[in-house]
């Protein structure tokens, strides 16, 4: 039988395990995160929204997305 490896990442703080090969747009997609009003950073380095399907997660990267709140 074949073993299904999972990769371990942390979204906000929390963990989550993920399959192999997701890229950051397929997390976002699965846990339902709007990118709207948003900016997003993984490891620590933000990134540009327009690349979240180029960038594939790995084993202990860290996802931190920030939402912008309008007031004053």
């Amino acid at each position: 039988m074949k073993k299904i490896n999972k990769v371990k990442i942390e979204i906000n703080g929390k963990k989550f395990l993920i399959k192999p090969k997701m890229t950051l747009k397929d997390v976002i997609t699965k846990y339902k995160i709007s990118t709207k009003k948003v900016a997003i950073e993984i490891n620590q380095k933000i990134v540009d929204k327009q690349n979240l399907q180029k960038i594939k997660i790995k084993n202990l990267d860290k996802i931190e997305i920030v939402h912008f709140i309008g007031g004053g």
